[in-house]
């Protein structure tokens, strides 16, 4: 809390004698009243407490609010409050740990330790920066590990010098230094340009936390506001090389078929319905209404995602089950599920069944868990080298398992299914849909070009 009722008072000396030597000694007394509370601070010469009163009475005249709990101006309430950038980074991790997605966790993890390198106070007696950042990353900034008890004899040396040597919140106000850090954001370890989007999401961690520290007033404002730094623009468009046609798309799922035939099915949702990988992973046998003939319907519920061992609310876990993207918890999204699939998918249960917990795609063996991420990328990698041609292969055309969902949204909007509908089926926003897919319509120039053939030869004919 802060207020302005503020009254000095003027400076009281105190004589006495020194408890050493016996000899007269003053001390002189700064008092202040804030919001009705009397402070005081004591100095051993005059000259220091005229200096102290001098400030106070400096920001009284200038309209600065006085912090009420310590009774100083608010900047040197922040001084004195201040705290290093490794403690605060540490205490943004813990904010953010119980809502955030156990892949936002790695991300902020990862933000935070390619930064926090560069906030350094000193470099003598510094470790390896390659030793800082795993340290930071397996253990400073993941609560679970941390929570779990001191760090691995591995990483203790890294971690006992980075928490010594950050730089105070305080010295972020300093532009140069936030530049220097954004920079770092933008840069990969062999330092080179990182992808646009990697920087994008990078950077937004780092405004985060310093964002944090202005919510606990550690910050009067954010560092950022003053560096004139722009984040590098991101493609978001497909590339309508990396979308495959109907004949491609059955080629492809052929080769898997002769390869892995448990993997059909799950090739074929993501063609045939557009559906993410992790939600695949997640469909089970009540989500499928699949008729003997015809369309079927997906239950969408949600997304089951790779996240790697000690991310998750599970500390052993390597996969989180979680809700559908940018959806709510308990939302619903329903897809429906063209006869090609429908036959796929009652073949599938036909030939492999399910979990006992209904899940589809499931390792083989003890355990039935969803397949992991390395294996279907592996499939698909062998599937391409099967069904393409060389130069087919050295392109982009169907280059990862997502390029299904690509090909099987810019089919629904070639055919001329609403964008409206699409954006439904995909679990996009219309604005999402048309701006990623925007390069994929075919034959949308080619009718307007037509349209305006037709209007300059009525006003050829006019004019004759």
């Amino acid at each position: 809390m802060s207020t302005y009722d503020v009254k000095i008072w003027a400076i009281q000396e105190h004589k006495g004698k020194d408890p050493k030597t016996g000899k007269p000694r003053s001390t002189y007394r700064v008092r202040w009243v804030v919001a009705g509370q009397v402070f005081g601070e004591s100095f051993k010469t005059k000259a220091l407490a005229e200096s102290f009163r001098s400030k106070l009475v400096v920001a009284q005249r200038e309209g600065v609010a006085f912090d009420e709990p310590s009774g100083l101006p608010e900047p040197m309430a922040r001084e004195l409050n201040t705290r290093s950038w490794y403690d605060h980074a540490v205490a943004f991790v813990d904010m953010k740990w119980p809502r955030a997605a156990a892949k936002h966790r790695k991300s902020i993890a990862e933000a935070l330790s390619n930064v926090t390198p560069v906030l350094l106070s000193g470099t003598r007696g510094a470790p390896a920066e390659a030793d800082i950042r795993r340290a930071l990353y397996a253990w400073s900034f993941n609560k679970a590990r941390r929570d779990a008890g001191p760090p691995p004899e591995e990483f203790a040396p890294a971690i006992r010098w980075i928490s010594s040597n950050t730089v105070s919140l305080n010295e972020l106000r300093d532009a140069a230094l936030v530049r220097k850090a954004l920079d770092a954001l933008s840069l990969r370890q062999d330092g080179r340009q990182a992808a646009a989007t990697t920087i994008a999401r990078k950077r937004a961690v780092f405004y985060g936390a310093l964002r944090y520290a202005v919510e606990l007033g550690l910050l009067a404002a954010h560092p950022m506001a003053n560096v004139q730094w722009v984040t590098p623009k991101s493609n978001d468009e497909i590339d309508r090389r990396s979308v495959v046609n109907p004949e491609q798309a059955l080629t492809l799922l052929g080769a898997v078929c002769e390869r892995h035939p448990r993997l059909v099915a799950f090739y074929a949702c993501l063609y045939y319905a557009a559906l993410r990988p992790a939600e695949a992973l997640h469909l089970r046998i009540e989500d499928c209404e699949l008729s003997e003939d015809g369309w079927g319907m997906l239950r969408l519920s949600g997304s089951t995602q790779h996240v790697g061992e000690g991310w998750g609310d599970d500390i052993n876990a390597v996969r989180e089950d979680r809700e559908l993207k940018h959806r709510a918890k308990t939302a619903v999204r329903l897809v429906p599920a063209a006869p090609p699939l429908v036959r796929a998918l009652r073949w599938h249960l036909a030939e492999h069944g399910h979990a006992p917990d209904g899940r589809l795609f499931v390792t083989q063996g003890y355990g039935h868990g969803p397949v992991s991420k390395e294996t279907y990328s592996r499939v698909w990698r062998a599937a391409r080298r099967a069904a393409l041609s060389p130069a087919q292969q050295r392109s982009p055309l169907a280059r990862r398992p997502y390029d299904l969902r690509h090909a099987a949204v810019s089919l629904w909007l070639n055919e001329g299914v609403p964008a409206t509908q699409v954006a439904e089926w995909a679990g996009h926003s219309v604005h999402v849909l048309l701006k990623v897919y925007a390069k994929c319509i075919e034959g949308q120039d080619q009718a307007a070009r037509r349209r305006i053939e037709a209007a300059l030869s009525r006003d050829d004919d006019a004019a004759a």
